[in-house]
């Protein structure tokens, strides 16, 4: 707890100021993760659009920014091992972000070789996804302009 002079020089205030700009990055840095893992997840669904059995993935996104951003801890079981060769499990896919709980995608249409890939909607969503990417990287750039700015005294 800060003490009285603590807070009578300002040090408690501007603390709370840096407190709130890092929870600021700190959220857009997560939304950053969360865009790029699912920018592979999509490029890696194209990918495998003519792999026979392949099944489409993704990620709810504002699903798991929610619970990146600790407003929700997600409940996870770990995995047994059966085998001396097991590896023990994490609850996540391929290294997955904190809070990105990869999903199957439902088939649009069937295909005859059981791949769930709609090139349609599989673009649509990589077009979406770096639209996305690109507003965030250019917020972040901004905040970061605007900290320097203030730093400077300009």
């Amino acid at each position: 707890m800060p003490t009285d002079a603590y807070c009578k020089h300002g040090y408690g205030k501007s603390r709370i100021v840096i407190d709130k700009l890092n929870d600021a990055i700190d959220f857009q840095a997560r939304a950053l993760q969360l865009r790029s893992y699912r920018q592979q997840l999509l490029a890696s669904n194209i990918a495998n659009a003519d792999t026979p059995h392949y099944k489409a993935v993704d990620i709810d996104f504002a699903a798991a920014l929610k619970n990146a951003s600790g407003a929700k801890q997600p409940v996870t079981q770990p995995l047994a091992t059966t085998a001396v060769g097991h590896l023990p499990g994490g609850g996540v896919i391929g290294g997955a972000p904190a809070g990105a709980q990869v999903q199957f995608r439902g088939a649009v249409q069937p295909s005859v070789d059981g791949n769930t890939v709609d090139m349609d909607v599989e673009r649509a969503q990589f077009a979406d996804n770096t639209v996305r990417y690109e507003a965030a990287v250019r917020f972040l750039n901004g905040q970061f302009r605007e900290l320097m700015t203030a730093i400077k005294g300009e």
